[in-house]
């Protein structure tokens, strides 16, 4: 009896190791901070000096996860869901209000990242494509 009882505790914490392995390998990729360095007619200038970037390193809740992005004086939030063959839904897009010398960036950005249904990752690279050809290209903010 005693011998069945290990048995299926050491089953029991590989099988856990295992599947909680599997899944940060899963979102690795994606699941960091990204500095954006490429957006609409931005300089790459213009982006580093407004902090754009965005934050996907919240734990997933049901295959979401929620995101924060920087592009200016205010903060964005949204719920984000990386999906098989490169699919991606952003959603609940917020932000907060405050007046800000500057908001081309933040008011573009808005206007665009819900859109986007596609994502590349190569190498620190994280590109977002919408159905009409616009991109948001990021790099890991670990590896600038």
């Amino acid at each position: 009896m005693k011998n069945i009882l290990s048995f299926l505790f050491t089953f029991f914490i590989l099988n856990l190791v295992l599947n909680c392995s599997a899944a940060k390998l899963d979102n690795q990729h994606y699941q960091r901070e990204w500095m954006l360095v490429s957006f609409d007619g931005f300089t790459k200038k213009e982006l580093v000096k407004n902090k754009a970037e965005i934050n996907l390193t919240a734990p997933p809740t049901d295959g979401k996860i929620r995101g924060t992005a920087m592009m200016g004086c205010n903060r964005m939030f949204f719920t984000s869901k990386f999906k098989s063959k490169n699919r991606v839904e952003i959603s609940g897009l917020g932000s907060t209000l405050m007046a800000c010398q500057e908001m081309n960036l933040e008011t573009e950005f808005a206007k665009v990242f819900e859109k986007m249904t596609r994502y590349e990752i190569s190498g620190h690279f994280l590109t977002l494509y919408d159905d009409k050809g616009t991109q948001m290209k990021f790099v890991a903010a670990d590896w600038d």
